[in-house]
């Protein structure tokens, strides 16, 4: 166990409830029982009603940022006994602390990079699963000088990035490509380490141009005047028409974990859901909570929600939208989805 917790990390450093039961076990208005044929009467009264779901012991973890603000909502509904299971949230600063907890048993469910999930599934032999896609593309161009209009406008410009050898310059690459551009002649990009330095350089220089991920994008128009987002690198992905989506994070169930609780687990799935969508509907709201849980400060969250692009996708979306992303993620590198595509078995069917 020691030895595979060690590969995933290296791997991961590098890359209600009843639904619709509505009313059909009552007559129609206007009509009685004693309408139906006496066998269906019978069995509408002797119908034994389902029994409640037995609460069970969840322990979630998430990552600070765009990943885990989706699910603000139920971790307020937990805190307050209002959840339909007893759920223990962390929050972690960065994968490295999440994946052995979760592969060691300590984690049930976690947020994390969309990609990071092939190659957990993949080095445990298939010991955990996907639940559900919670974040797309979070990635901009931003420049200041309103020097860049569209992608065609990158063109023998520099461009100040971070994530080189992971999704973000996988994706950049690809966007590129498919729009006619090509990423090695037709422009340069800088690498640096951290985010921070390339707002560092974005303040330094007069016309400027960067990829960055939210909130960071937030935080840099706070800290640079006059920048602004030149290129949604979602929407760019999406006007790509490839049947796939421009993903960033998604949630991860242990498999046996799923196996054993398959009930806890729709209901889960369900609360989560209704969480996402209240944070997209209440923006002001969220963002204190964002900061309650120590996520992001609710000043930068109020302001980056709208284009984090929280969302929630399982069952056959989930499936095509992740089956596409990864797919364009190994073409590129392997090694960036864990040396394989994913089985079928990958998928949690919901």
């Amino acid at each position: 166990m020691k030895k595979l917790t060690a590969l995933v990390l290296s791997l991961a450093l590098a890359a209600s409830m009843l639904a619709g039961c509505g009313s059909s076990g009552s007559p129609s208005s206007g009509a009685s029982s004693a309408s139906l044929p006496a066998s269906s009467a019978a069995a509408s009264s002797s119908a034994p009603e389902k029994a409640p779901v037995e609460p069970a012991d969840i322990r979630i973890a998430g990552l600070k940022g765009p990943t885990s603000m989706g699910m603000v909502k139920l971790m307020e509904d937990a805190e307050n006994g209002g959840a339909a299971n007893n759920y223990t949230f962390t929050i972690a600063g960065s994968a490295d602390e999440v994946t052995p907890k979760l592969i060691q048993g300590e984690f049930d469910i976690a947020a994390v990079p969309a990609n990071l999930a092939s190659v957990l599934y993949n080095n445990t032999e298939g010991a955990v699963k996907l639940l559900a896609v919670n974040t797309l593309g979070v990635i901009y161009i931003v420049e200041k000088g309103d020097i860049v209009q569209s992608l065609a406008d990158l063109k023998g410009k520099t461009i100040y990035a971070t994530g080189k050898g992971s999704t973000p310059e996988y994706a950049l690459n690809y966007i590129l490509s498919e729009n006619g551009i090509d990423p090695a002649a037709d422009l340069t990009v800088e690498w640096k380490t951290e985010p921070t330095e390339v707002v560092q350089l974005l303040a330094q220089s007069e016309n400027a141009v960067a990829m960055l991920p939210q909130p960071y994008v937030t935080v840099a128009q706070t800290q640079v005047e006059g920048l602004r987002v030149a290129v949604d690198l979602n929407q760019a992905w999406s006007s790509l028409d490839n049947g796939s989506l421009f993903l960033t994070g998604v949630l991860v169930v242990r498999a046996d974990f799923a196996e054993q609780y398959p009930d806890q687990l729709a209901a889960f799935l369900q609360e989560y859901q209704a969480s996402t969508e209240w944070v997209n509907a209440n923006v002001p709201e969220a963002a204190q909570l964002v900061e309650k849980f120590d996520i992001v400060k609710a000043a930068v969250a109020e302001k980056a929600i709208p284009y984090c692009n929280i969302t929630y996708l399982a069952g056959d979306e989930m499936k095509a939208a992740m089956a596409g992303y990864l797919q364009v993620l190994f073409d590129q590198n392997e090694k960036s989805v864990g040396g394989k595509l994913p089985g079928d078995d990958f998928y949690y069917a919901v």
